[in-house]
C-alpha cells in the first residue's frame, strides 16, 4: 500500500500534497478522537469545577461584605457597589484576555496569573482606608477569578463532543458552588473576625489551593481543522443571513439584558433582607440557597442544550427568569423570600452558560476562547450595570419594587432576542441551509 501510494505521488505531484494533508487530517482527527469524553477528560472537567468553586470567591465574598462596607465608609448604597461593579468589569475583561492566553498558551498560565492576582487583589483590599482606594483592588480580584469561567468553558468544549452541553455547564457550575458555600463562610467570618482579616485569608487560601490544581491541566489537545456547517469561517452566522460580528453583537446584547436582571435578586438580596427587619444572616442564606439551586438549574441545562441546541435553552431559562423576577413583585415574607430565591436560582441558573454553548455551535473552534470571553463580557458587564442601577434605583425610590420592575424589562428583551435567534435557526433548517451544529 505503502509503495502504490508512493508510485502514485511520483506520477502526480499534487497528490502528495493531498497525502499530506490527508494525514495530517486523521492524526488530528485520531488525538481529538482520542481524548474526547476520555477518562482524562473527565477528570480534567471535574478539576475545573473545583478551580471554579475555589476562585469564584471573588464574586460573591463582595456581595456578603457590601453592608459592612456601607457601614464603615459612610457612604450610599449605590456608592457601597463600587467594589462589586469593579469586580465584574475585571471579570469581563478578564475574560477575554485570558481567554486569549488559553487559546494561544494552554490554561495553566491564565491560571497561575489568576491566582497570583487574586491574592493581590485580596492582600491589597484589607488595608486601603477609603471606599475608592478599597474598591480599586478589586478589578485585580474580578481579573484573577475569570480564569475559572469563560476561559475554562472553551477549555473544557473541545475535550467533549456529545455531552459538550453538559459539560460546559458542570464547568460553569463552579461558580455557583462557590457562591453556594463561600457567601455564608464568609458572613461568619466577618462577624467573627471583621471584613478586613476576612480578606487576607481568603487571598492566602485561594493562592494555596489553585497551584496544586495547574498539574492536572498540563496536557493538551489538538484542535481538528474541521470548519463549521457550511464549510466557512462565518459557520452557522451564515444560515442567519448575518455575518459573525453582527452575531457577536446580538448574542453581545442578550448578554447584557439577561444579566441586568439576574443581578437585582444575585447582588442585592443581603442588603434587602437587612431593610425589611430580616438581617444580613437571611439575605446570605438566601443567596447561598439561590446559587445552590442555581448549580442544578446549569446541569439540567446542559443537558437539555445537548438535546434541543443552545438557543432553546437559552429562550427556556430566560423566560422563567422573568417569572420569578415578577413574584419578587409581589411578595416579601421572610418565607415567601426564601421560596422565590430558590426558584430563581432553579429557573436562571443555565442562562449564562448557553452563550458558552451557542458561541461553539456558531463558531469555530479555533475561537472559542476569545469569542466565548466577549459573550461572558457582555453578561458580566450586565451583572456590574445591574447591580450598580439596582443601587441607584433604590436609593431614588426608596424601595427595591422599581429595581425589580426594571429587571423584568431587561430580561423581556433577552427573551425577545433568544426566541428570534431559535426560530431563525429553526426556519433555516428546514429550508436547508443549515444541517446540523459543528462539532470541533
Amino acid at each position: 500500500m505503502l509503495r502504490k501510494n508512493f508510485v502514485a505521488a511520483q506520477l502526480d505531484p499534487v497528490t502528495v500534497k493531498a497525502e499530506k494533508e490527508s494525514i495530517m487530517n486523521q492524526a488530528n482527527n485520531s488525538v481529538a478522537t482520542g481524548v474526547a469524553e476520555s477518562p482524562y477528560a473527565w477528570m480534567r472537567l471535574w478539576a475545573a469545577l473545583l478551580s471554579g468553586a475555589i476562585g469564584s470567591v471573588g464574586m460573591w465574598s463582595v456581595v456578603v461584605i457590601l453592608p459592612a462596607v456601607q457601614q464603615e465608609f459612610g457612604v450610599l448604597r449605590a456608592d457601597a457597589t463600587l467594589p462589586y461593579t469593579l469586580t465584574m468589569l475585571g471579570f469581563g475583561v478578564g475574560g477575554i484576555v485570558m481567554g486569549k492566553l488559553a487559546d494561544r498558551y494552554g490554561i495553566i498560565i491564565p491560571m497561575l496569573i489568576g491566582a497570583v492576582l487574586l491574592f493581590a487583589g485580596y492582600m491589597l483590599s484589607a488595608v486601603l482606608p477609603s471606599l475608592f482606594l478599597f474598591a480599586l483592588p478589586h478589578f485585580l480580584i474580578g481579573l484573577g477569578a475569570s480564569v475559572t469561567f469563560a476561559p475554562m468553558m472553551a477549555d473544557l468544549s473541545h475535550w467533549f463532543t456529545k455531552r459538550r452541553g453538559i459539560a460546559v455547564t458542570i464547568v460553569a457550575s463552579g461558580n455557583y458552588v462557590a457562591g453556594a458555600i463561600w457567601p455564608s463562610i464568609v458572613q461568619y467570618s466577618m462577624s467573627t473576625i471583621g471584613w478586613r482579616p476576612t480578606q487576607i485569608w481568603i487571598g492566602i487560601f485561594v493562592l494555596a489551593a489553585t497551584i496544586p490544581l495547574t498539574l492536572i491541566f498540563r496536557r493538551k489537545i489538538a484542535l481538528s481543522e474541521a470548519k463549521p456547517l457550511n464549510g466557512t469561517s462565518a459557520g452557522r452566522s451564515n444560515a442567519l443571513k448575518i455575518s459573525p460580528n453582527a452575531l457577536m453583537i446580538i448574542l453581545s446584547v442578550a448578554g447584557l439584558s439577561c444579566c441586568v436582571a439576574m443581578s437585582m435578586p444575585q447582588v442585592h438580596i443581603v442588603a434587602y433582607c437587612g431593610d425589611l427587619g430580616y438581617g444580613a444572616a437571611r439575605g446570605a442564606e438566601m443567596l447561598s440557597l439561590m446559587l445552590a439551586f442555581g448549580i442544578v438549574s446549569r446541569i439540567a441545562s446542559g443537558f437539555i442544550a445537548d438535546r434541543i441546541g443552545g438557543p432553546g435553552a437559552l429562550l427556556m431559562g430566560s423566560f422563567l427568569q422573568g417569572v420569578a423576577l415578577f413574584l419578587y413583585l409581589f411578595f416579601d415574607g421572610l418565607a415567601s423570600l426564601y421560596v422565590i430565591s430558590i426558584l430563581f436560582g432553579l429557573f436562571q441558573g443555565g442562562i449564562v452558560p448557553m452563550y458558552a454553548v451557542i458561541v461553539r455551535e456558531y463558531f469555530p473552534p479555533q475561537e472559542a476562547g476569545v469569542r466565548v470571553g466577549i459573550v461572558i463580557f457582555s453578561t458580566i458587564a450586565g451583572m456590574a450595570f445591574g447591580g450598580w442601577i439596582s443601587g441607584v434605583i433604590f436609593d431614588y425610590t426608596g424601595s427595591y419594587q422599581a429595581a425589580f420592575a426594571n429587571g423584568l424589562a431587561w430580561n423581556l428583551l433577552n427573551v425577545s432576542i433568544a426566541a428570534w435567534l431559535l426560530l431563525s435557526s429553526r426556519s433555516k433548517r428546514r429550508g436547508g441551509s443549515a444541517p446540523t451544529p459543528a462539532a470541533a
